[in-house]
């Protein structure tokens, strides 16, 4: 069949992203493998891209006419696959993910964006009624009653380009926090795409500390962070200077009609060693009226980087909401419990990032060559479950 297909997209993935390594050693931990690492790892992957990622459904498909279709060698049951995400090493996923985005920014996937993102966020997943790993984290009611219990892990993505791409997740262990679980994830993350891969890093208010500020400092990266009532100095400052003010600049953003704030000599407070504060006050004219208001603090310098500029990186923060956890959650398997067990939970959120990324690459920059209309994400779903039910030329040579 001509078009998209799963075997298709292995072809792309091996060749024009170069995961064929990765394909063949994952970092299989199986003392006594029967089933290529190879084989079950592909099978993960295709079944997040079709949207069929609960080892049930993986394993009704390959014991189907499809799995030749699917481009998996050999047929296996649920729980093969439950015993090998136990004994994945995440470090050599991490390191794949990491790989293709450095390759999709070599290849140009980002060649129109002005300035590269990186956005952190926490989410929860994944809920038992039950404790089952170390991971499960308790859940409760207005009485502080356990009502069951819940995963939680923070995300990195790249952002302020058309196409966002999450590359590395890090969960919450026993009495951990999303700070502390993004701060491990940004040092590891700038590690392993290099210090000069990405601008800035953009996240909520929860971030506006001195030590995350000095962190992202040390490694190259500016920081663009909302800023809330968690810093009153700040905030009670910048809403005085701001509150008689003229906005300082207008523009038209999509649909909507924006006017900004915009100072950069606000005073640092006494833990952050910045000389000055730029602090961003913007209002968004949506056209039924609704009307949406934030403030933002930086240490980009006004001569660098202008007022709509820096509106438009403080905006792509909700990239990693909608096209990451949104679309993970909704569309893929981010919120599943596949298997209960603390690196197979680990190993399902990574294999989402790579199935998100390769999908995206695969639909928005590989098939939409020569001018061609890109598909949309469930068009291309269609069309790769539609190329199961074609029949697969054999090799004979």
């Amino acid at each position: 069949m001509k078009g998209p297909s799963p075997r298709h997209l292995k072809r792309f993935a091996s060749r024009c992203l170069k995961l064929g390594g990765y394909f063949r050693r994952p970092g299989d931990g199986r003392p006594r493998a029967q089933i290529d690492a190879g084989t079950l790892l592909w099978a993960l992957i295709i079944g997040e891209v079709i949207r069929q990622g609960a080892f049930h459904a993986i394993e009704s498909l390959v014991h189907s006419r499809a799995r030749r279709a699917l481009a998996v060698a050999h047929r296996f049951g649920d729980d093969a696959l439950a015993y090998f995400t136990e004994r994945l090493d995440p470090a050599i996923t991490r390191q794949a993910l990491a790989q293709t985005v450095r390759r999709a920014k070599r290849n140009k996937a980002f060649e129109n964006t002005p300035r590269i993102g990186l956005a952190l966020d926490g989410t929860g997943a994944a809920r038992s009624c039950k404790v089952r790993c170390p991971l499960c984290h308790p859940i409760r009611d207005s009485e502080h009653q356990v009502v069951g219990h819940n995963h939680h892990f923070s995300a990195i993505s790249i952002v302020g380009s058309q196409i966002v791409l999450p590359f590395d997740v890090e969960a919450y262990g026993p009495g951990d926090s999303e700070l502390a679980a993004s701060t491990r994830l940004l040092v590891r993350g700038v590690g392993h795409l290099g210090p000069r891969f990405a601008d800035y890093v953009v996240a909520d208010g929860l971030y506006a500390g001195a030590p995350f500020l000095h962190t992202a400092g040390r490694l190259g990266l500016h920081v663009v962070i909302r800023l809330k009532a968690n810093l009153p100095e700040l905030w009670k400052a910048a809403e005085a200077r701001f509150a008689d003010r003229a906005p300082s600049s207008s523009f038209e953003f999509d649909r909507d009609r924006v006017e900004v704030w915009d100072a950069d000599d606000f005073d640092p407070w006494d833990a952050l060693n910045w000389s000055t504060v730029r602090v961003l006050r913007y209002r968004q004219h949506k056209p039924d009226g609704h009307v949406v208001e934030a403030y933002w603090l930086t240490d980009f310098p006004s001569r660098q980087v202008g007022s709509r500029a820096l509106y438009a990186m403080a905006k792509s923060r909700w990239q990693i909401e909608n096209q990451v956890f949104n679309d993970g959650k909704n569309l893929y398997g981010l919120e599943k419990i596949r298997h209960h067990h603390e690196n197979s939970l680990l190993i399902g959120w990574l294999v989402n990032c790579l199935a998100l990324i390769l999908e995206r690459l695969y639909r928005l920059r590989y098939l939409h060559r020569g001018g061609r209309a890109p598909y949309t994400a469930v068009e291309l779903v269609r069309l790769l479950w539609l190329s199961l039910g074609a029949r697969c030329s054999q090799n004979t040579s």
